[in-house]
């Protein structure tokens, strides 16, 4: 069985630097390489798994929140709201929110201020899920052209074997 080249040599070899030399994420592709491993991995489940209660807690109130059946249901409990304490109960002098709705108004502000901080925790959650999926990405990409410059060079080796044979087997007969 042929052996596999070290690190080193493949360092030196495709990416022209010692390993010492190179970035953490070429070493770690490389060491792939070395070892006959794959590179790539579905990044959204790892960062998924590692996840706190809280912080799946604000994906899912920030997925409802950004929807439009969120934007129409609360749409229409605001309208509810505004049609029962200026008409019928207000007809009836039993409306516990009369115009202009200080109530209400209360209830949104709550709302919005609890509602923006977990939609922002939300949004840099996604934001550190896109740097490591572009980091994840960079490897595999990494990974393809290594591999791609490895095949030209056995296939230049291969050609120069045949121009060889065809030199010899020409100066033969």
């Amino acid at each position: 069985m042929k052996e596999l080249p070290s690190v080193e040599k493949l360092a030196l070899d495709l990416l022209g630097k010692s390993l010492d030399q190179l970035e953490a994420e070429e070493a770690k592709v490389l060491h792939h390489i070395h070892h006959v491993q794959r590179t790539s991995r579905d990044v959204g489940d790892i960062v998924d798994e590692q996840a706190t209660f809280g912080e799946r807690l604000s994906d899912k109130v920030a997925a409802v929140g950004g929807s439009w059946k969120f934007i129409m249901v609360f749409g229409a409990v605001l309208l509810g709201w505004m049609l029962l304490n200026s008409g019928i109960l207000g007809q009836l002098g039993k409306a516990f929110d009369p115009y202009p709705f200080i109530f209400l108004n209360l209830m949104l502000s709550t709302v919005a201020a609890i509602q923006a901080p977990i939609i922002m925790m939300s949004q840099n959650r996604q934001s550190a899920k896109d740097r490591i999926a572009a980091a994840h990405d960079y490897e595999v990409n990494l990974r393809a052209e290594l591999e791609i410059m490895r095949l030209h060079a056995k296939i230049d080796a291969l050609l120069e074997i045949i121009k060889r044979e065809n030199a010899n087997a020409s100066s033969v007969s």
